[in-house]
């Protein structure tokens, strides 16, 4: 298959402004790690650079916090983070999230990581550890967590549930007959549908995936996919373009047009019924329209059609 040409409406604006250099400084200062940096996401400059201007409320940035380190145990073939020379667990980073949050002025958090299969619990207590910290110092706060399969150990993904985060979240990144090669060995779609399930089988708390499309992936197994993971309750999802981040990396199969993440986003709310839908070229696992969505739904208590029509008026997308 040829390699895809990037169309010219696949643009990212550029990191910039007070905003921005605020964030970075702040998290540098506490020696922490974003998965926004680390994985080159290419929304970095509209969430670290506060939230929409249409947002009277004037909220601070969005960031992604990275924890356990910058190098992943795993070595899938469309990440961008280093793999590989697993460093000891920072026992004061609950802490220092939690104090970067208060310095950097969130209201909403969301907390990623590497995986850590060398560890014995794969680092689900220190992921809870950091929830609680979090909770503790800002009780006002919500707080999305994107956790790792724990190799499908439920035991393991009821220490995330029992730290109470507002919503949880865990990618199966494509569809079942792409997940290798384009994740690593170690995770299965099965797997992560397990994982997605145990949250919504033991608790009440929203559940959210993210799809990458560009892999070779067709029509009927992105359906699939997306009818699957209805199947198991998860809530919400969101659907984006790969891109490549080096020639190390898979090469992108195909750049699908804005129109045609929009049908897959009435789809997915109209037809299948999830509650909400994040779906464009630019939209990642973490995404301001998603946690607006949230912050709407469980702050101010709007209704779902409301929340929706607020994330979307107020969002970037």
């Amino acid at each position: 298959m040829s390699r895809a040409r990037k169309p010219d409406w696949l643009k990212s604006r550029p990191p910039s402004g007070r905003e921005f250099a605020g964030i970075r400084e702040t998290l540098r200062d506490h020696g922490l790690h974003t998965v926004c940096e680390e994985a080159n996401c290419p929304n970095l400059g509209e969430c670290w650079s506060g939230r929409s201007k249409a947002d009277s409320q004037d909220r601070g940035g969005t960031a992604t916090f990275m924890l356990m380190g910058d190098r992943c145990s795993r070595a899938c073939n469309f990440c961008d983070v280093q793999t590989g020379g697993m460093e000891p667990l920072d026992p004061d980073e609950p802490e220092n999230v939690a104090s970067a949050i208060a310095e950097i002025g969130l209201d909403y958090v969301v907390l990623t990581s590497v995986d850590r299969d060398d560890l014995p619990d794969q680092g689900a207590g220190h992921f809870a550890e950091t929830i609680r910290e979090i909770k503790a110092r800002h009780p006002g706060i919500l707080v999305e967590v994107l956790i790792p399969d724990f190799q499908g150990e439920d035991h393991l993904v009821r220490k995330i549930i029992d730290a109470e985060p507002d919503v949880i979240a865990h990618n199966v990144e494509t569809v079942e007959r792409l997940q290798f090669p384009v994740r690593d060995r170690r995770a299965g779609y099965e797997q992560s549908l397990s994982v997605l399930e145990c949250v919504e089988r033991e608790s009440d708390i929203y559940t959210k995936t993210s799809i990458m499309l560009g892999h070779g992936e067709y029509d009927h197994e992105v359906y699939q996919t997306l009818a699957d993971l209805r199947e198991r309750g998860v809530d919400i999802v969101t659907l984006g373009q790969y891109l490549r981040p080096s020639r190390n990396h898979l090469e992108v199969q195909r750049y699908d047009h804005p129109d045609k993440y929009e049908t897959w986003r009435r789809i997915a709310e109209e037809e299948l019924g999830f509650l909400y839908c994040a779906s464009g070229p630019m939209v990642r696992s973490s995404y301001k329209a998603g946690e607006l969505f949230v912050d709407a739904v469980l702050r101010e208590g709007k209704s779902v059609e409301e929340a929706r029509g607020f994330a979307r008026s107020t969002s970037f997308s």
